[in-house]
C-alpha cells in the first residue's frame, strides 16, 4: 500500500490516465475492427451448383424456355433432408419425371448425382462479393475458410510473441514496476511527467528520490533481487496461481474469438448481430462495474463465465428455425463475454506480483492467444456435427468459470509487490486454516 501514498501526490485519476486510456481504447479499437470484419469479407451467401439449363443463359434446349426457374431448379438440384436445394450435389440428368403431378410417387434414392464439377452459383441479394465467392471456399474446400481465420488469429499469436517488447516505445513504464526493479531514478522521472499533465502544483519538492526511497523502502529491498522467469516457476503459489489463471484466459479467448469470427452461424443476419453486440457493450462493462465492486472479482467472473457458456451451449441445440430464439441467446451470451473480459484482465492484474508483473501477464496472454488460434480450428468439427464447435465453447467457458473459485478474491486487497508477497499470503491462509481447526477442535 505504500506505493498508493505517491500515486495520491502524482493524482489518481487526471489527464495522464485518461490519455493513456484514450491511446489504448484506439489501439483496441483498429486491432479489433480487422477480426470483426473476418465476418463479412468471409461470409459464405446461400449457393447452389451451377446447372447449365439454369445459368447457361439460353433455355431452349428441350424447351426448358416455357419452364419457370423453380421447375428447372427443381429437376437440376436434388433436395436435402429439410426439403432444401442441396448446395453442394446436383443432378447428373434432369429428372424430368420431377414434373409429372405425381412426381412425389417416383423414387429418387436411384436418381444419380455428381459434386459441383462446373462450380456454383451464389445468392447475391445481401452479400455481393467475398473471398469464397471469389475462390470458391465451398463445400470440399469449406475447411479453407477455417484456415483462412487460423492464420488470422496465428498472426496475432506471433505479432504478441515477437512485438510485446516495441510497446515500451509507445507507453510510458509504469513507476511501480520501476520501483519494484530498483529503478527509483528512472520511477522519479515518470511520477513527475505524470504529476506534470495531472496539473500537480509543487510536485518536484514533494516527490524526490529520498522521499521514493522511504515511502518504498521494503519494495526496493526485494526489488535488489531481480526477478526472473525462473523464480516464478519454483514459487509454488504463483506458478498455481499462474497456471489458472491461463488456463480461464484461454478458456474466455476460445469463446471470444469463436463467437467474433463465426456471426453467421448464429444467425441470418450478421449486421443486425453487429449492431446488437456492439450496443449491448456498454450497459454489459456498466453491470461489470457494480458486480466487481460488490460481489468481488472471483464471484462476478464465476457467475458470468458459467451463463455465458450456458447461453452458448443451449444455442447449439436451437434448431437453425429458431432464429429469434437464437438471437436472444447468442446476443445475451456475447454481453457477459464483454463482462468476463472485463472481469478476468482486472483479475488477474491484481493477482500478479509486480515485480514479475511483464512476464506473467504474457504467458497469460500467450495462453489466451492459443486460445484464439484454436477456436476456427475447431469449427472445422461443424462439417460432421453443426452444435459440435458450440459445445465445445460453452463447455470450456462453464469449466473456466469453476476454475476462477479455486483463485483468491482481491477487491480491498493489498495488491502484490514480489513473489514472496504471493507465497506468505499462501503461508498465511494455511496457517488461518490451521488455527480454525484447533479452535473447532478444542470446542469439543
Amino acid at each position: 500500500m505504500a506505493f498508493q501514498e505517491i500515486l495520491n501526490q502524482v493524482g489518481t485519476l487526471g489527464r495522464f490516465q485518461i490519455l493513456q486510456l484514450a491511446f489504448l481504447i484506439i489501439c483496441n479499437m483498429l486491432a479489433s475492427t480487422h477480426v470483426v470484419s473476418e465476418n463479412f469479407t468471409a461470409a459464405v451467401p446461400e449457393h447452389r451448383c451451377w446447372v447449365r439449363i439454369l445459368d447457361n443463359g439460353t433455355l431452349s434446349d428441350n424447351g426448358t424456355g416455357l419452364l419457370s426457374q423453380e421447375d428447372l431448379l427443381r429437376i437440376s438440384i436434388p433436395l436435402d433432408s429439410n426439403l432444401r436445394p442441396e448446395k453442394c450435389r446436383r443432378f447428373v440428368h434432369p429428372q424430368w419425371q420431377l414434373l409429372h403431378p405425381n412426381s412425389t410417387f417416383w423414387n429418387l434414392s436411384e436418381a444419380e448425382t455428381e459434386p459441383c464439377v462446373d462450380g456454383w452459383v451464389y445468392d447475391s441479394n445481401s452479400i455481393v462479393s467475398t473471398i469464397v465467392t471469389e475462390w470458391d471456399l465451398v463445400c470440399e474446400f469449406q475447411l479453407l475458410t477455417s484456415i483462412n481465420k487460423f492464420i488470422l488469429t496465428l498472426g496475432i499469436l506471433l505479432g504478441n510473441l515477437l512485438c510485446g517488447h516495441l510497446t515500451d516505445r509507445c507507453l510510458a513504464e509504469s513507476a511501480r514496476w520501476l520501483i519494484s526493479t530498483n529503478k527509483p531514478q528512472e520511477a522519479l522521472k515518470e511520477l513527475w511527467r505524470a504529476a506534470r499533465i495531472n496539473g500537480m502544483k509543487n510536485y518536484r519538492d514533494k516527490l524526490t528520490v529520498e522521499v521514493v526511497r522511504a515511502t518504498m523502502k521494503e519494495e526496493l529491498e526485494v526489488a535488489k533481487k531481480k526477478a526472473s522467469l525462473r523464480d516464478l516457476l519454483h514459487a509454488p503459489a504463483l506458478r498455481k496461481r499462474i497456471c489458472l489463471l491461463a488456463f480461464v484466459r484461454f478458456a474466455i479467448y476460445l469463446l471470444t474469438y469463436g463467437l467474433m469470427l463465426n456471426l453467421q452461424n448464429l444467425g441470418s443476419n450478421i449486421f443486425l448481430l453487429m449492431i446488437l453486440f456492439g450496443a449491448l457493450s456498454i450497459p454489459a462493462n456498466c453491470i461489470t462495474f457494480i458486480a466487481l465492486n460488490h460481489l468481488g472479482r472471483r464471484i462476478s467472473q464465476f457467475l458470468f463465465m458459467s451463463f455465458m457458456g450456458t447461453f452458448i451451449l443451449a444455442t447449439a441445440f436451437v434448431p437453425q428455425e429458431m432464429q429469434t430464439l437464437r438471437l436472444v441467446l447468442s446476443t445475451l451470451g456475447r454481453g457477459l463475454l464483454y463482462a468476463t473480459t472485463t472481469c478476468s484482465v482486472t483479475h488477474a492484474q491484481e493477482l500478479v506480483p509486480t515485480v514479475i508483473r511483464a512476464t506473467a501477464l504474457g504467458i497469460i496472454g500467450i495462453a489466451g492467444s492459443l486460445g484464439s488460434s484454436l477456436a476456427p480450428l475447431l469449427m472445422i468439427l461443424a462439417v460432421y456435427s453443426a452444435p459440435l464447435p458450440w459445445i465445445i465453447y460453452g463447455a470450456f467457458s462453464v469449466l473456466g468459470g469453476f476454475i476462477v473459485l479455486l483463485l483468491p478474491e482481491t477487491r480491498n486487497q493489498p495488491l502484490p509487490d514480489s513473489i514472496q508477497d504471493v507465497e506468505n499470503e499462501r503461508k498465511g491462509s494455511r496457517q488461518a486454516k490451521q488455527e480454525d481447526t484447533v479452535i473447532t477442535v478444542t470446542q469439543f
